[in-house]
């Protein structure tokens, strides 16, 4: 455990000295080609730097904001799109932050959440015209906008903490269980892992820097479609990166060749395919085994799926044909349930997953107490 500690600590050494150079070199090269040449050494080092840990949450976290969220923001800056070049004025600090968490830098902090909800109906009826051409392309598909929200309340991440201790605890009777009931119990555990772990980080910026991420989750268990789940529930910020980065620009020029009508379906796909070789590459770092492709098949399905589902929209009438929210729920959270069983939980079954997370609990309860040990200690001592 020291040792990866250690190489951590490196690892983010050499992330840091590698965003000082990007942000050096944004305020010395222009946009374009040339600052792209320039990032690409950073772009691949962000790729090698993941194989130097080893552990599930030391290395799938850093694995996740560097090689994907960190390098599909610095492909953006190199031409100056994205959040790194939203502001020329931003300090490195803030360019660091930015570049490594989903972080939303708020113009107007002081702006409530039902102002902007307002101002953004206000807006919506003075476009109406913009309004109605969403409504029968980009709106109707995936990627969607991810509607402002406030913080979610400390009461509501403490019940998920305490939920997800007690999940802890109970896989030590999971000889006794069904293996699709630790299945289930798996799903809900990333869920609560990544939202807690997100909302630590969340934290940490807003105190230091006075940033906001952006929302990681929106209670996905709500979802009425697979177009609500992918677009404004799950995993919010790899929706909110791929958007510029793989749907606009396959959008646009899908645009050109088949019209804006049906533009929509390849950018779906490019997006899925490309959110695929992420997720593949993801469990590379986990399991550092060849891998299967059952991933890649997990998301074309889902990205199939949701094609015939916005073209089904296209073709009914709006509000001729639409299946009560209960039905529409079940239904939507049944398919992503099947569909994880059978082709995502093997995969992160085959990296170990479930017995590395319990000996990773457990090493890093022994350093906490060896640490807290050694601190009472030497506060004994100096009495």
């Amino acid at each position: 455990m020291e040792g990866e500690i250690r190489n951590f600590v490196k690892v983010w050494f050499l992330i840091f000295i590698s965003l000082c150079y990007c942000y050096a070199t944004g305020k010395a090269v222009s946009k374009g080609p040339v600052r792209f040449l320039f990032i690409i050494p950073v772009i691949f080092l962000f790729l090698y730097l993941p194989l130097r840990l080893f552990t599930l949450h030391l290395g799938g976290m850093t694995a996740f904001f560097i090689a994907w969220l960190a390098n599909f923001k610095l492909l953006l800056f190199a031409f100056g799109k994205g959040p790194l070049s939203s502001d020329p004025s931003m300090s490195l600090g803030r360019f660091i932050a930015v570049a490594c968490f989903p972080i939303k830098i708020q113009h107007n902090p002081s702006k409530t959440v039902l102002e902007k909800s307002k101002n953004d109906q206000n807006g919506a009826k003075s476009h109406s015209t913009q309004q109605s051409h969403l409504n029968g392309n980009n709106r109707e598909n995936l990627p969607l906008e991810v509607p402002q929200q406030g913080q979610k309340s400390l009461l509501n991440y403490a019940v998920k903490g305490l939920l997800l201790a007690m999940l802890v605890r109970v896989y030590d009777y999971s000889d006794y269980m069904h293996p699709k009931v630790l299945l289930v119990l798996y799903a809900i555990h990333i869920y609560f892992l990544l939202e807690l772990v997100l909302a630590m980080v969340a934290a940490l910026t807003r105190t230091l820097l006075g940033l906001e991420l952006e929302p990681q989750f929106n209670e996905p268990y709500l979802s009425t479609s697979l177009q609500d789940f992918w677009g404004r529930r799950w995993n919010l910020m790899v929706s909110g990166i791929l958007r510029p980065t793989v749907y606009k620009p396959v959008l646009n020029l899908s645009s050109c060749a088949i019209g804006r009508k049906w533009a929509s379906v390849p950018a779906i796909m490019a997006t899925f395919v490309v959110s695929a070789i992420m997720h593949e590459l993801m469990f590379y770092y986990l399991g550092r085994a060849k891998p299967t492709w059952e991933i890649t098949c997990f998301f074309l399905l889902h990205g199939l799926c949701l094609v015939v589902e916005v073209v089904l929209k296209k073709a009914v009438p709006k509000g001729k044909f639409q299946l009560p929210r209960m039905i529409s729920r079940s239904l939507t959270l049944s398919f992503v349930m099947v569909t994880c069983f059978w082709q995502f939980f093997p995969q992160l079954l085959r990296c170990r997953a479930d017995a590395r997370m319990h000996e990773e609990y457990a090493v890093l309860g022994n350093f906490m107490k060896n640490i807290s040990r050694t601190f009472v200690s030497r506060n004994l001592q100096a009495l």
